[in-house]
């Protein structure tokens, strides 16, 4: 079968043929139906050799969605023809946060080298993959796989990083994301449904500001040196409630520090290399400013964003590319010109 692997770091990808793989005990083996190209994919193949512990060649694509092919001997809780998306951040099941459906924070996962799908485990962007578990299989119904499986990241990611925030998303509150892209249109739509929240949105051209806007952002603002003070020509001496940043290098954390006000929550989501450790402290922000960097989000919480999927409330932008075609998604991800996510029809 043909699979884009990531074969040697700080290279592109490669489209291979590689043996169809077939289920063991306790597995599922997915026909895949789409798979998403993200940011972390890009973070991972230009990582410096060995220092994601894992071995190469290994599959893309840690957002997947499929039909139940096959299953391996143990596995009667799916059926084949079932049409699925693939929950990602894999855990041991067993620990304290697994037990909880926290998988993402799975305590056993470094010990044990479990690693995500794309993510050190051969991934979605294939013909087929091997699903670990059944509970990392949540069935989508009539839901378009194209259009939903970037929800598995897109959509949990943000998800996960507002839900923290939204006791204190009342009215008269304000939410700022940084960054419309991928994540960050994904997270402007989940805030405007799911609390009474002004929105602003933050990024780097007018283009992506009027998408930001065409997404439901109430006001958007060049993230740039005057930024800081833009946004509180906006929101007031109050500052703002939420900031989410869906970059996380040092200027845009530096925004979200300089934004938040009192009460407030930063949650650092992007990738970047910045930190907040110099902008926190009692004489560094307002009282009692929360800073999180959440990852990925529960298996629960995935079942709640394909819930909102079946409810029409996110509306995923995005580019489609033929397995063939794979490599120029991620191309053209890391040139930074998608308008929201790349998919990968098989």
């Amino acid at each position: 079968m043909k699979a884009i692997q990531m074969v040697k770091a700080q290279a592109e990808p490669e489209l291979r043929e590689v043996d169809k793989p077939s289920p063991g005990p306790g597995q599922v083996l997915l026909k895949v139906t789409a798979a998403g190209a993200c940011h972390s994919d890009d973070f991972v193949l230009n990582a410096p050799p060995g220092a994601l512990g894992f071995d190469l060649p290994m599959t893309l694509g840690h957002e997947g969605a499929g039909v139940v092919a096959e299953v391996g001997s143990g596995v009667d809780s799916v059926t084949e023809g079932t049409s699925v998306v693939v929950y990602g951040p894999w855990g041991c099941g067993v620990c304290r946060f697994c037990s909880q459906g926290l998988e993402n924070y799975c305590s056993k996962a470094e010990e044990l080298k479990i690693y995500p799908p794309g993510l050190g485990a051969p991934g979605a962007m294939a013909e087929y993959m091997i699903v670990d578990d059944p509970r990392h299989l949540v069935p989508i119904g009539d839901l378009d796989p194209v259009s939903t499986v970037s929800l598995t990241d897109a959509g949990l990611t943000p998800y996960h990083a507002i839900k923290a925030s939204l006791p204190k998303l009342v009215g008269g509150s304000t939410a700022v994301v940084i960054g419309s892209g991928g994540l960050g249109h994904v997270a402007i739509q989940m805030l405007r449904h799911l609390s009474p929240a002004q929105v602003i949105a933050l990024d780097v051209t007018q283009n992506k500001l009027d998408f930001a806007k065409s997404v439901g952002a109430h006001e958007a603002v060049l993230s740039d040196s005057d930024a800081v003070d833009n946004v509180r020509k906006i929101v007031g001496k109050d500052g703002v409630t939420a900031v989410f940043d869906f970059v996380g290098y040092q200027p845009t954390i530096d925004i979200a520090m300089g934004v938040v006000g009192t009460l407030g929550d930063v949650t650092i989501v992007g990738l970047g290399d910045g930190s907040a450790t110099a902008k926190v402290g009692y004489w560094a922000q307002p009282h009692e400013v929360s800073v999180r960097s959440p990852y990925w989000g529960a298996r629960t919480e995935l079942l709640e964003v394909i819930d909102l999927a079946h409810n029409g409330v996110v509306d995923v932008a995005l580019e489609t590319f033929s397995l063939d075609d794979g490599v120029e998604a991620y191309r053209r991800l890391a040139a930074n010109n998608l308008r929201g996510r790349a998919v990968v029809v098989p």
